[in-house]
């Protein structure tokens, strides 16, 4: 791998010694989040995981090498770089040939985390079933990754914008376990309840660190999805969010938005309907489930 993998010696020396250390995405700060606050947000995240005696390891493409961890400097110039290919697992190869820069999805990070050797990965959401996919088969491909890549990932849920039911179907027909911190229902990114049963509960660190350890054991492979309830104080309740995902939806039908493109296009018209509400939300999950990942890390490597 050398010759495509570059890893931080902050953490490649944690790695070595069976520290924690937590993988945390790029398509966040190039995609899901406008500047300043992708840069804000990407410092504050790393601040949480280190506060939680871990080791973040921001993973991305720079001049066609996969860099685990980022020095400040990179971080911003990630950042602030434009036309940054969205990289998932079909783009991977094609992007580090061309010696591009790319920002890692859910699925490409998780690829990137365990050719590193971290079993631990902190997002937002992760990609799903997306409404209407029994016509468009737009499938995600984190639901595919999460089957063969034995990572855990620490998410609020599903992003919202997506068929939730379906999702979670998908995921219990592909073998993958979702497991509630500390709740009995599966989160719904902005929304801390859906109204869809979790398949399994844990409610501390240590317990879903022992999962891991057992299912990787057993040598069932793939990785694990650590469903997060928003903070009670920073969700937006169910029922007012939906009005602005159908908006969305239908603006970007009407568009003829599709692919990749509807993600980012559906997370920004959500964050002007909503009056930058949807944003401050995502913000305060996805630090919320930093702290949770440095936990399980910790959890992990004390195993």
């Amino acid at each position: 791998m050398k010759p495509f993998v570059e890893i931080l010696p902050e953490v490649q020396e944690a790695l070595a010694a069976g520290r924690p250390v937590v993988a945390l995405e790029s398509t966040i700060i190039t995609h899901g989040m406008p500047a300043p606050r992708n840069l804000k947000t990407a410092r504050a995240v790393a601040r949480e995981v280190r506060a939680g005696g871990a080791v973040p390891a921001t993973i991305a493409i720079l001049d066609g090498r996969i860099r685990i961890g980022l020095e400040p400097d990179e971080l911003e110039r990630l950042a602030g770089e434009r036309d940054v290919a969205k990289v998932s697992r079909a783009d991977l190869p094609a992007v580090l040939a061309a010696g591009g820069v790319g920002s890692t999805t859910v699925a490409a990070t998780m690829i990137c985390a365990a050719l590193a050797g971290i079993r631990v990965f902190a997002t937002g959401g992760i990609g799903g079933v997306h409404r209407g996919a029994e016509l468009s088969f737009d499938v995600s491909a984190d639901l595919q990754e999460l089957a063969r890549t034995p990572v855990a990932v620490v998410c609020a849920g599903a992003k919202a914008i997506l068929d939730l039911p379906k999702t979670l179907e998908v995921l219990e027909t592909l073998g993958v376990p979702v497991i509630g911190h500390g709740c009995d229902e599966l989160p719904a990114f902005y929304s801390r309840a859906s109204g869809l049963a979790v398949p399994l509960r844990r409610d501390s660190a240590a317990e879903i660190a022992t999962v891991m350890r057992t299912k990787w054991d057993l040598n069932l492979g793939g990785g694990l999805v650590v469903a997060n309830p928003i903070p009670a104080e920073a969700e937006i309740p169910a029922a007012e969010i939906a009005g602005h995902i159908d908006t969305a939806l239908a603006e970007a039908a009407a568009q003829s938005i599709q692919g990749k493109e509807v993600t980012p296009f559906l997370l920004a018209r959500l964050e002007e309907l909503s009056g930058g509400a949807s944003l401050d939300a995502n913000v305060a999950l996805v630090l919320n489930n930093a702290r949770l990942a440095a936990e399980i890390a910790a959890a992990y490597a004390a195993l």
